[in-house]
């Protein structure tokens, strides 16, 4: 894709391979989710990932919580291809089994998952898997030492939780590494990537942590990670929205788009309405939003309610309608296809013109 205005250098790190996915080094950012079903229900928890991963998503995270859970995962395992990573807290014995299981990668924080004896057991099953350790440091679960040594779950304080379960892990000659530092607070998730970026090599996870919900998440992601990705920070990224994880992938993608580093399915572009709108502009912008829902081809198209900005952004666009009074033109590639005439003709005709372009766009994808 071409880029404008460049960015900071992307940060050199090693890779890691979470199933048949690559994350760091030469590979693009990765986009992943953690689904909300209870991961005992097999059937629904299969019906999510499926869910997610056709919104794009390439790495899906399971909460494992119990024994139950784990044995669940042998079936969920075999009903997908998805990479799949469990998430393990306080019992290492379920960070075994999940690996028995067939998942691709762990989920866990050192401090928490047991003795050292337990760590070394899943340092060891980790090593016979192949599977990689994402070390996730929240800044609701810093040690009570840091925290009184820092005043509270500041950056350094995070930071160094980090660097102190790294050395855990490499002082077992474990190298296979993720790390993420979350916080609710966006400048304080910054600063901490900021400074764990100038000190290790491995791949950043990164993500605004209980980020909210839809609009409020989305607003406090979208300055988080755009701000870390545009300094060369991140590897792979969650978007935490509080509700259907499908919507997380969306906003990822659109944060990753808005800094020209991936792009999936179409972009849409639409005029904020004025006074000069004389159509029903948000109708018809939420119509073609609702079509282009999970396709994954990449074009713009543009929906501009009126004619001063209207007819120069259409033309832009691969496809796009400017809407004038009572009618409105549609152009693909620049060129005028024509004028519809009537309020009630908008939205059909346009809705017609594009699923001629989509699946123009399908068949020459196949060709």
């Amino acid at each position: 894709m071409h880029k404008t205005q460049p960015l900071s250098p992307r940060r050199p790190t090693r890779t890691v391979q979470v199933g048949s996915v690559g994350i760091g080094g030469d590979n693009p950012v990765r986009v992943q989710s953690m689904t909300n079903t209870d991961t005992r229900d097999v059937d629904a928890t299969l019906g999510q990932i499926a869910a997610l991963a056709e919104a794009g998503c390439e790495i899906v995270r399971l909460a494992v919580l119990d024994e139950a859970a784990a044995k669940a995962l042998v079936a969920i395992r075999a009903g997908t291809t998805v990479p799949l990573i469990a998430d393990i807290h306080f019992d290492h014995r379920l960070a075994v089994a999940a690996l028995e299981a067939g998942v691709d990668a762990l989920r866990i924080n050192p401090g928490n998952i047991g003795s050292e004896a337990a760590v070394d057991v899943v340092v060891d099953a980790a090593k016979a898997h192949g599977a990689p350790i994402r070390i996730g440091v929240n800044s609701g679960s810093v040690a009570k030492e840091l925290l009184k040594k820092y005043g509270g779950p500041t950056p350094e304080a995070m930071v160094e939780s980090a660097l102190e379960h790294i050395a855990f892990l490499e002082a077992r000659d474990f190298y296979d590494i993720k790390v993420s530092l979350k916080s609710s607070s966006v400048l304080r998730t910054i600063a901490a990537y900021r400074l764990l970026g100038a000190r290790v090599d491995y791949p950043l996870h990164i993500g605004v942590t209980e980020a909210g919900t839809p609009m409020r998440g989305a607003v406090k992601s979208a300055v988080g990670l755009g701000i870390l990705l545009a300094e060369g920070l991140g590897d792979t990224l969650r978007v935490s929205l509080t509700g259907d994880p499908v919507t997380e992938i969306g906003v990822a993608y659109e944060i990753l788009r808005s800094l020209e580093l991936r792009a999936r399915g179409p972009e849409i572009i639409s005029c904020p309405t004025c006074g000069r709108t004389e159509i029903d502009l948000v109708g018809l912008a939420e119509a073609v939003e609702e079509r282009l829902r999970g396709v994954p081809e990449i074009f713009t198209v543009a929906v501009m309610g009126c004619v001063v900005n209207g007819p120069g952004e259409a033309r832009e666009a691969d496809i796009g309608i400017a809407g004038g009074r009572d009618c409105g033109i549609i152009f693909r590639k620049g060129e005028v296809l024509g004028k519809v005439r009537g309020a009630d003709n908008l939205i059909p005709a346009f809705m017609d013109e594009l699923e001629r372009f989509i699946t123009e766009k399908k068949e020459s994808a196949c060709d």
